[in-house]
């Protein structure tokens, strides 16, 4: 490259230190990358970003999947992508979003902490109801756009505060997204071991290796759980597992004692799973004859007879043949009935939650130390994050750092290796009409 054209492209690049200030700001660190909350400088509006710093130089295949992705999905509950950054000086990428102040990991702890303490939290009684419709409309547009998530937790499941989108959902982090196709392929070659453990649906940890939609479905279901019983539904002793292999005997069994062990005539393809034949030497039916979701949730005073339990029993289907999809869940009797779902999940009442609390050095050092969880567009505190994180098979490949140059267009040539470029005219734009119908 011409010497003199680079200085004039270098110097009238926009770079993020001239625009923003973050400084001191830091709110999330994760394995791939570092995330600040951010103001534009000489500018009057107020209005907060989220500024990603990519982790290491060059851009990494999780981050390019995550640019290309969110370049071309529009939608009101996924996470925006504003603008990406590219500095020669150190290398480095930054990514901008909209800033989230809540989290529903968060949200779930202070209610969870509230529980322990006797203490009476003012919120809106549609509220876990809201959020899950939310949830499921973003899903839905995701999966109606061939686009699997594969990485839903409460922690990537983003809620706006004070502002023009106030109690609005987004949900966040699409490194682990993938486009897939109709017919099927086998996506388990290229990642065999997705989804974080507790929110892991049983045909992954019996290695399924075409695995759908419905595994995104079967996430939502464990976090519609634990929004109501403020307790993760299938927690289980972490690992730290360095194998391809995708079968986690606690996990099942911990899946096995809240629903039970699976009939055949319920799931009459679990014999065709590449692991159960593992899953026979194992475990003994016997063992979980007396386990069901009724038994469960009863004890978290939810009853069996309520509209939402209905709605969970279809999300957690153990036959992903079986289970409901977001289209139809989002038709389901539980958001038809008073009070209905609404678009600020706070319903105008006062925000009990507190704001994100910025990091420090040591906060960094603990994270290093294995306490944060991998971040997408991870805007949630890397001291805080529960045990159960992402799990790669090794550590994510870089592009050679002359990649990152002032020409936009190297990154769609990374994104053609990835086979991830596909037009916007494939993207529908337009929320679903059951979205807009109730609100």
């Amino acid at each position: 490259m011409d010497f003199e054209y680079k200085q004039k492209t270098n110097a009238e690049r926009a770079k993020v230190e001239d625009l923003f200030d973050y400084e001191g700001c830091k709110v999330g660190r994760g394995t791939y990358g570092h995330v600040y909350k951010g103001k534009r400088k000489n500018s009057t509006d107020g209005r907060e970003y989220a500024l990603k710093q990519i982790e290491g130089t060059g851009i990494s295949m999780s981050a390019c999947r995550e640019i290309a992705l969110l370049r071309e999905l529009k939608h009101p509950n996924v996470i925006s992508l504003q603008k990406v950054f590219l500095s020669h000086t150190d290398r480095k990428v930054w990514l901008l979003f909209d800033y989230a102040e809540h989290d529903l990991w968060h949200i779930i702890k202070f209610h969870r902490s509230a529980k322990a303490n006797k203490k009476q939290i003012d919120v809106p009684k549609n509220m876990v109801k809201s959020l899950l419709f939310q949830i499921l409309d973003g899903i839905h547009y995701l999966h109606a756009n061939w686009v699997l998530h594969r990485d839903l937790k409460p922690a990537n499941i983003l809620v706006m505060g004070e502002g023009e989108e106030r109690g609005r959902v987004k949900i966040a982090d699409m490194g682990f997204a993938r486009l897939f196709n109709s017919p099927l392929k086998p996506l388990a070659d290229l990642d065999p071991v997705v989804v974080t453990f507790w929110y892991r649906a049983p045909e992954l940890l019996l290695g399924a290796r075409h695995y759908t939609k419905a595994i995104d479905i079967w996430a939502i279901g464990c976090i519609f759980a634990e929004l109501l019983t403020y307790e993760p539904i299938f927690h289980c002793r972490q690992e730290d597992i360095k194998t391809s292999n995708p079968y986690h005997h606690d996990q099942l069994d911990r899946i096995f004692n809240v629903m039970g062990f699976p009939q055949d005539k319920d799931w009459e393809d679990i014999r065709k799973m590449p692991e159960h034949g593992t899953l026979t030497k194992d475990f003994k039916r016997s063992n979980y004859v007396n386990c069901n979701l009724v038994k469960y949730m009863e004890k978290h005073k939810v009853k069996p007879d309520s509209k939402q339990f209905h709605l969970l029993q279809k999300l957690l289907t153990m036959d992903p043949t079986k289970r409901i999809t977001s289209e139809l869940a989002m038709k389901d009797p539980y958001f038809l009935e008073d009070p209905l779902p609404s678009q600020d999940v706070f319903e105008g009442k006062n925000i009990p939650y507190p704001k994100r609390e910025f990091l420090t050095d040591d906060d960094d050092d603990k994270a290093d130390t294995g306490a944060s969880k991998a971040g997408g567009a991870d805007q949630s505190s890397g001291h805080n994050q529960p045990p159960a994180k992402r799990v790669r098979v090794m550590p994510p490949s870089t592009v050679s750092s002359s990649m990152v140059s002032s020409d936009y267009q190297h990154i769609h040539n990374v994104q053609a290796q990835q086979q991830l470029q596909f037009s916007s005219s494939n993207i529908q734009t337009s929320t679903s009409s059951t979205y807009t119908s109730r609100f």
